[in-house]
């Protein structure tokens, strides 16, 4: 009887994911609307080989590494902080690292639009400072999409290593202190390791995210900074090209994946170590 229990409430989330999801990812990457398998094939050996294509992937990466990292290494913190304080405020600060994630991206976006413009704050506060005489260009850069980026998933870096920060017992850090280990040393050789799995979630989420997410690169980057969520859009609604953006989608697979794979293998050495 529980298993029957157990299979009745799996299998309609199982039905939604693969009608939703896997069914139509699957679709799109190998058997796009009048198009064949052979020319999705050679439409992705010529980005492989194509230099504006390569840099847009090569963009991809990078920017996606460096929101993966900068949120990893700020929220880690964070979530350490919160998952080992004592103050009854903890829940309000939990609620207030997460929030932006309440909001809408295109929301947070237009923040940065305005932020980031040559009329916006930043500018207006470098020209009064007499830093520069003229304001700088900060939207359709790396840089902005980097921030846009960063504000986006820290949230969910935050989220992930705190689940798993709040699973190690404290009592292992007051042991480590009490065999001479310094609060420095037992931060980086009991709460990091033990929370391997929960970097390693941070990591996958936060890069799959900023690979793929759409609308923030769009608005910052523009089409001097294309990324491959943008080119993909372009393919599949601009120059209606299924082969090339079943190409593109397949490299973002691909590239998720790659990382994900890494990081696991990352945590798992880290842990027998």
């Amino acid at each position: 009887m529980r298993g029957n229990r157990i299979v009745f409430l799996i299998v309609p989330g199982l039905i939604v994911l693969l009608g939703g999801f896997l069914i139509p990812a699957v679709v799109m990457l190998v058997s796009p609307p009048r198009t064949e398998f052979g020319d999705i094939l050679a439409r992705l050996g010529t980005m492989l080989t194509n230099s504006y294509d390569l840099a847009i992937i090569g963009r991809t990466v990078v920017l996606g590494l460096i929101v993966m990292i900068i949120s990893v290494v700020i929220g880690f913190p964070i979530a350490y902080m919160l998952a080992r304080s004592t103050s009854r405020w903890v829940g309000m600060l939990l609620a207030l690292a997460i929030f932006p994630l309440l909001l809408s991206n295109v929301v947070r976006t237009f923040g940065w639009l305005v932020v980031l413009g040559k009329e916006g704050a930043i500018g207006q506060l470098l020209t009064s400072l007499n830093i520069v005489d003229e304001a700088p260009q900060l939207l359709y850069t790396p840089l902005a999409i980097v921030l846009g980026l960063l504000q986006l998933f820290l949230p969910l870096a935050i989220i992930s290593c705190y689940s798993a920060v709040a699973q190690v017992n404290p009592a292992l850090d007051e042991a480590a202190r009490g065999l001479g280990a310094n609060r420095t040393q037992t931060f980086w050789t009991v709460v990091v390791p033990l929370s391997w799995p929960g970097i390693v979630v941070a990591c996958t989420l936060v890069f799959a995210g900023s690979v793929t997410a759409y609308t923030t690169p769009y608005l910052l980057g523009g089409s001097r900074q294309r990324m491959l969520s943008t080119q993909l859009y372009n393919y599949a609604n601009g120059t209606i090209d299924w082969a090339a953006a079943s190409a593109t989608a397949i490299i973002m697979t691909v590239l998720v994946f790659g990382v994900s794979a890494i990081s696991t293998l990352m945590g798992r050495k880290a842990r027998t170590s």
